[in-house]
């Protein structure tokens, strides 16, 4: 047993050196092919990156303007056109398709709401020298609703929008934060009725149109008519209160040919007035009447333009009259000298 051992101890003894050896070749050959792979894939990798490298040196150099702009331009800005344009793009879309006011109301609307819920709602209104016109109307002519807030309100937009207004000579807007909007008026006056053209307007002492219409609680004004009448009656409407016993009986002043007035009585009478000296003409009259009761005569026209005489025309009764009379007087003066 003992010999069979040490000759199978010896045997192993004998074979482990040549194992060793073959281990030892195989590693190296694994070794030295994985050494291979790597250097063929470096040789792989450089030609790659040369090719590469060829490829840029051979493009075309770029044009001159993008060349600057790739110098001199700030990074992302490219990014930056790019945002403008697509904003450029809507605007341009909200503008061409008419909804550019709609788009103005939904963002006052959004920051008003913004302000209302912080606590700048506009709580009161305190309107003074109002006499022609509604609070609301008054409101609705500044631009002023239930949506607006005190802090986003202009006042001095609401003010402009106000005297805008021909009733409105001046306005005074004030905010009293947070919530208390206060608006100061000085109204015109109604003045006269102005017809033109078959059109009949309110207007002020200065002219302005006060309304298109007439309601009934302007009936009793004074009546101008023609073109231009509405800037000249102050001076002229004034000048007849003068005389009270010809403004009583008149019903309109006329104005013609932009130069001069007729007075239309009450009861038809045309008084043709001169272009000069209205005073005196309207003194004249005024006299007349008082003496010779000139406005109760069967006559239809007085014409004062000529500076020497008045031409009075008689109504064709009256004229007929006359004229009967006047041959009544030829038959009698025949008569007594036959």
């Amino acid at each position: 047993m003992d010999g069979a051992g040490s000759l199978t101890r010896s045997l192993f003894r004998s074979l482990r050196p040549q194992a060793d050896l073959k281990a030892a070749a195989i590693g190296a050959v694994v070794l030295l092919r994985e050494w291979l792979q790597d250097k063929r894939d470096e040789r792989r990798a450089a030609a790659k990156i040369k090719s590469r490298a060829k490829a840029v040196v051979e493009r075309e150099p770029p044009p001159r303007v993008v060349a600057f702009v790739e110098r001199y331009l700030p990074r992302r800005v490219g990014i930056s056109m790019t945002v403008l344009l697509l904003i450029g793009s809507c605007g341009f879309g909200i503008v061409k398709g008419g909804h550019l006011q709609d788009f103005i109301t939904a963002v006052s609307d959004a920051r008003n709401a913004l302000a209302n819920s912080a606590g700048f709602r506009i709580t009161s209104v305190v309107i003074n020298g109002r006499k022609q016109l509604t609070q609301d109307e008054i409101l609705a002519i500044g631009g002023v609703s239930g949506r607006s807030s005190l802090l986003f309100l202009d006042a001095d937009a609401v003010r402009d929008k106000l005297k805008a207004n021909p009733w409105i000579a001046d306005a005074t807007v004030l905010k009293l934060y947070p919530g208390q909007l206060m608006i100061e008026l000085t109204e015109r006056k109604a003045f006269a009725l102005w017809q033109e053209a078959g059109r009949l307007s309110v207007i002020a002492d200065d002219g302005a149109v006060l309304e298109p219409y007439v309601s009934r609680r302007f009936l009793s004004l004074p009546l101008v008519v023609g073109k231009g009448a509405e800037t000249q009656a102050r001076d002229f409407l004034a000048l007849l209160a003068r005389y009270p016993q010809v403004n009583a009986v008149t019903k309109a002043a006329v104005f013609v040919g932009e130069r001069r007035w007729n007075l239309r009585l009450k009861d038809g009478l045309d008084i043709r007035l001169p272009e000069q000296d209205v005073g005196n003409a309207l003194a004249m009259l005024s006299r007349l009447d008082k003496e010779d009761r000139l406005f109760s005569r069967d006559i239809v026209a007085v014409d004062m333009r000529l500076p020497d005489r008045l031409v009075v025309q008689l109504s064709e009764d009256a004229a007929k009259a006359r004229e009967d009379m006047f041959k009544d007087k030829k038959k009698k003066k025949a008569g007594d000298s036959a």
